[in-house]
Protein backbone atom coordinates (compact mmCIF):
# COMPACT_ATOMS: atom_id res chain seq x y z
CA UNK A 1 0.00 0.00 0.00
CA UNK A 2 1.27 3.93 -0.94
CA UNK A 3 2.29 5.64 2.58
CA UNK A 4 -0.01 8.34 1.23
CA UNK A 5 -3.02 6.19 1.53
CA UNK A 6 -2.77 4.88 5.12
CA UNK A 7 -3.64 8.25 6.70
CA UNK A 8 -7.19 8.04 4.85
CA UNK A 9 -7.60 4.32 5.60
CA UNK A 10 -6.77 4.99 9.47
CA UNK A 11 -9.72 7.57 9.65
CA UNK A 12 -12.23 5.35 7.83
CA UNK A 13 -11.23 2.74 10.88
CA UNK A 14 -11.93 5.43 13.33
CA UNK A 15 -15.35 6.74 11.55
CA UNK A 16 -15.91 2.84 11.97
CA UNK A 17 -15.81 3.07 15.93
CA UNK A 18 -17.53 6.40 16.03
CA UNK A 19 -20.35 4.63 13.64
CA UNK A 20 -20.20 1.30 16.20
CA UNK A 21 -20.82 3.90 18.96
CA UNK A 22 -23.95 5.60 16.92
CA UNK A 23 -26.79 3.53 18.60
CA UNK A 24 -28.37 4.18 22.49
CA UNK A 25 -28.61 0.67 22.04
CA UNK A 26 -24.98 -0.47 22.07
CA UNK A 27 -24.08 2.54 24.32
CA UNK A 28 -26.35 0.85 26.77
CA UNK A 29 -24.46 -2.47 25.98
CA UNK A 30 -20.73 -0.91 26.65
CA UNK A 31 -22.28 0.08 30.17
CA UNK A 32 -23.77 -3.13 30.77
CA UNK A 33 -20.05 -4.97 29.67
CA UNK A 34 -18.38 -2.92 31.86
CA UNK A 35 -20.10 -4.60 34.95
CA UNK A 36 -19.18 -8.03 34.09
CA UNK A 37 -19.15 -10.61 31.07
CA UNK A 38 -22.99 -11.43 29.97
CA UNK A 39 -24.52 -13.97 27.46
CA UNK A 40 -26.57 -12.78 24.48
CA UNK A 41 -29.78 -13.85 26.27
CA UNK A 42 -29.14 -12.09 29.57
CA UNK A 43 -28.29 -8.57 27.76
CA UNK A 44 -31.77 -9.08 25.75
CA UNK A 45 -33.42 -9.36 28.35
CA UNK A 46 -31.45 -6.47 30.18
CA UNK A 47 -31.87 -3.94 27.26
CA UNK A 48 -36.18 -5.31 26.78
CA UNK A 49 -35.12 -6.54 23.40
CA UNK A 50 -35.28 -9.61 21.17
CA UNK A 51 -32.04 -11.79 21.15
CA UNK A 52 -31.74 -11.43 17.09
CA UNK A 53 -31.81 -7.47 17.70
CA UNK A 54 -29.37 -8.18 20.59
CA UNK A 55 -27.04 -10.36 18.28
CA UNK A 56 -27.14 -7.59 15.65
CA UNK A 57 -25.78 -4.57 17.92
CA UNK A 58 -22.78 -6.73 19.49
CA UNK A 59 -22.01 -7.75 15.60
CA UNK A 60 -21.21 -4.04 15.08
CA UNK A 61 -19.35 -3.66 18.35
CA UNK A 62 -17.39 -6.94 17.42
CA UNK A 63 -16.56 -5.50 13.71
CA UNK A 64 -15.17 -2.08 15.78
CA UNK A 65 -13.29 -4.62 18.29
CA UNK A 66 -15.02 -2.91 20.76
CA UNK A 67 -15.97 -5.89 22.03
CA UNK A 68 -14.83 -9.90 22.30
CA UNK A 69 -17.29 -13.18 21.98
CA UNK A 70 -16.94 -16.20 23.42
CA UNK A 71 -17.88 -19.24 21.81
CA UNK A 72 -19.17 -22.39 24.19
CA UNK A 73 -21.23 -24.42 21.85
CA UNK A 74 -24.07 -22.95 20.52
CA UNK A 75 -23.53 -20.51 22.98
CA UNK A 76 -22.14 -16.49 23.00
CA UNK A 77 -20.25 -14.98 26.43
CA UNK A 78 -19.76 -11.15 25.75
CA UNK A 79 -16.99 -9.13 27.26
CA UNK A 80 -15.19 -5.76 26.42
CA UNK A 81 -12.28 -6.29 24.29
CA UNK A 82 -10.33 -4.65 27.28
CA UNK A 83 -9.51 -1.31 29.31
CA UNK A 84 -9.16 0.79 26.23
CA UNK A 85 -12.90 0.22 25.45
CA UNK A 86 -13.69 0.46 28.76
CA UNK A 87 -11.69 4.04 28.76
CA UNK A 88 -13.45 4.71 25.46
CA UNK A 89 -17.51 4.28 26.78
CA UNK A 90 -16.22 6.14 30.22
CA UNK A 91 -14.88 9.37 28.03
CA UNK A 92 -17.58 8.92 25.69
CA UNK A 93 -20.25 9.22 28.65
CA UNK A 94 -17.91 11.83 30.85
CA UNK A 95 -17.67 14.08 27.62
CA UNK A 96 -22.07 13.59 26.88
CA UNK A 97 -22.22 14.74 30.87
CA UNK A 98 -19.67 17.94 30.77
CA UNK A 99 -20.08 19.03 27.44
CA UNK A 100 -23.95 18.29 25.59
CA UNK A 101 -26.13 21.31 27.02
CA UNK A 102 -29.10 18.11 26.70
CA UNK A 103 -27.00 15.87 29.34
CA UNK A 104 -26.55 18.84 31.41
CA UNK A 105 -29.78 19.89 31.92
CA UNK A 106 -30.56 16.31 32.10
CA UNK A 107 -28.19 16.24 35.34
CA UNK A 108 -29.31 18.80 37.09
CA UNK A 109 -32.59 17.33 37.33
CA UNK A 110 -30.98 14.61 38.39
CA UNK A 111 -29.37 16.31 40.57
CA UNK A 112 -32.37 17.77 42.13
CA UNK A 113 -33.50 14.41 42.87
CA UNK A 114 -30.54 13.05 44.26
CA UNK A 115 -29.70 16.89 46.19
CA UNK A 116 -29.45 15.04 49.40
CA UNK A 117 -26.96 12.20 48.61
CA UNK A 118 -23.42 14.56 48.47
CA UNK A 119 -20.96 12.58 46.25
CA UNK A 120 -17.22 11.03 47.50
CA UNK A 121 -14.43 10.31 46.04
CA UNK A 122 -13.76 6.37 45.99
CA UNK A 123 -9.83 6.85 47.71
CA UNK A 124 -12.19 9.19 50.47
CA UNK A 125 -14.71 6.70 50.71
CA UNK A 126 -12.00 3.51 51.04
CA UNK A 127 -9.83 5.53 53.55
CA UNK A 128 -12.98 5.66 56.06
CA UNK A 129 -13.96 1.98 55.47
CA UNK A 130 -10.76 0.72 56.26
CA UNK A 131 -10.42 3.13 59.53
CA UNK A 132 -13.89 1.78 60.72
CA UNK A 133 -15.54 5.04 60.32
CA UNK A 134 -17.92 4.04 57.39
CA UNK A 135 -19.40 1.00 55.23
CA UNK A 136 -19.37 0.38 51.69
CA UNK A 137 -22.40 -0.94 49.65
CA UNK A 138 -22.45 -2.40 46.23
CA UNK A 139 -26.22 -1.18 45.01
CA UNK A 140 -26.05 -3.35 42.01
CA UNK A 141 -27.54 -6.93 41.11
CA UNK A 142 -25.49 -9.49 42.67
CA UNK A 143 -24.39 -11.12 39.95
CA UNK A 144 -22.26 -8.22 38.69
CA UNK A 145 -20.52 -8.09 42.36
CA UNK A 146 -19.95 -11.14 42.14
CA UNK A 147 -18.09 -10.67 39.29
CA UNK A 148 -16.08 -7.99 40.39
CA UNK A 149 -16.80 -4.85 43.21
CA UNK A 150 -14.70 -2.16 44.98
CA UNK A 151 -12.66 -2.97 47.22
CA UNK A 152 -14.33 -3.26 50.95
CA UNK A 153 -17.65 -3.38 49.09
CA UNK A 154 -20.41 -5.93 51.00
CA UNK A 155 -23.29 -6.56 48.16
CA UNK A 156 -26.95 -5.09 48.77
CA UNK A 157 -29.10 -4.84 45.44
CA UNK A 158 -30.99 -1.89 45.64
CA UNK A 159 -34.20 -4.32 45.18
CA UNK A 160 -33.07 -5.85 48.71
CA UNK A 161 -31.93 -2.71 50.59
CA UNK A 162 -35.11 -1.64 52.85
CA UNK A 163 -35.73 -5.52 53.83
CA UNK A 164 -31.56 -5.73 54.69
CA UNK A 165 -31.17 -2.26 56.66
CA UNK A 166 -30.21 -4.14 59.58
CA UNK A 167 -27.37 -5.25 58.23
CA UNK A 168 -25.75 -1.85 58.08
CA UNK A 169 -24.69 0.21 61.27
CA UNK A 170 -26.20 3.48 62.11
CA UNK A 171 -23.44 5.17 63.66
CA UNK A 172 -21.33 4.63 60.45
CA UNK A 173 -21.82 6.73 56.83
CA UNK A 174 -22.94 4.62 54.32
CA UNK A 175 -21.14 4.61 50.96
CA UNK A 176 -23.16 3.77 47.89
CA UNK A 177 -22.62 2.94 44.22
CA UNK A 178 -24.33 1.61 41.79
CA UNK A 179 -23.65 1.53 37.29
CA UNK A 180 -23.03 4.56 36.59
CA UNK A 181 -23.37 8.08 37.98
CA UNK A 182 -26.81 9.14 36.38
CA UNK A 183 -28.27 5.43 38.09
CA UNK A 184 -31.66 6.10 39.50
CA UNK A 185 -30.83 2.88 41.65
CA UNK A 186 -28.74 5.13 43.93
CA UNK A 187 -31.42 7.97 44.46
CA UNK A 188 -33.76 5.38 45.23
CA UNK A 189 -31.48 3.99 47.89
CA UNK A 190 -30.48 7.30 49.17
CA UNK A 191 -34.30 7.99 49.71
CA UNK A 192 -34.45 4.43 51.73
CA UNK A 193 -31.70 5.33 53.84
CA UNK A 194 -32.73 9.13 54.30
CA UNK A 195 -35.70 7.91 55.43
CA UNK A 196 -34.45 5.11 57.79
CA UNK A 197 -32.20 7.44 59.31
CA UNK A 198 -28.44 6.93 57.75
CA UNK A 199 -26.14 9.13 56.57
CA UNK A 200 -25.19 8.00 52.97
CA UNK A 201 -23.06 9.21 50.34
CA UNK A 202 -22.94 8.15 46.75
CA UNK A 203 -19.51 7.34 44.92
CA UNK A 204 -18.62 9.43 42.11
CA UNK A 205 -16.77 6.78 40.55
CA UNK A 206 -17.86 3.10 40.53
CA UNK A 207 -16.59 -0.02 38.38
CA UNK A 208 -16.73 1.07 35.10
CA UNK A 209 -14.13 4.04 36.44
CA UNK A 210 -11.67 2.00 38.15
CA UNK A 211 -11.46 -0.72 35.16
CA UNK A 212 -10.75 2.50 33.00
CA UNK A 213 -7.56 3.19 35.26
CA UNK A 214 -6.58 -0.60 34.91
CA UNK A 215 -7.58 -1.15 38.90
CA UNK A 216 -7.69 -4.46 39.67
CA UNK A 217 -11.31 -5.65 41.15
CA UNK A 218 -11.55 -8.18 44.11
CA UNK A 219 -13.96 -11.24 42.66
CA UNK A 220 -13.78 -14.83 43.39
CA UNK A 221 -12.69 -17.58 41.27
CA UNK A 222 -16.50 -19.15 40.14
CA UNK A 223 -17.60 -17.93 37.22
CA UNK A 224 -19.80 -14.70 37.78
CA UNK A 225 -23.12 -16.08 35.57
CA UNK A 226 -24.26 -19.09 34.25
CA UNK A 227 -27.09 -18.28 32.38
CA UNK A 228 -27.09 -19.08 28.52
CA UNK A 229 -27.76 -17.40 25.87
CA UNK A 230 -28.38 -17.76 21.86
CA UNK A 231 -25.40 -17.39 19.68
CA UNK A 232 -24.83 -13.48 18.42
Amino acid sequence: MDLQHIPDRLYQQFARVGQALASQQRVRILNLLCQRDRYVDDLAEELEQSSANTSAHLKILREAHLIEIRREGRNAYCSLSGSPAVKLWVALRDFGLQQDPIARELMREYGRDAAAVPEALGEEALEMVRNGDAVLVDLRPSSEYQAGHLPLAQSIPVEELEARLKELPRDKVVFIYRRSPFCVGTVKAAKILKEAGFESRRLRDGVAEWRAEGRTLPAPPAPADTKKGKAA
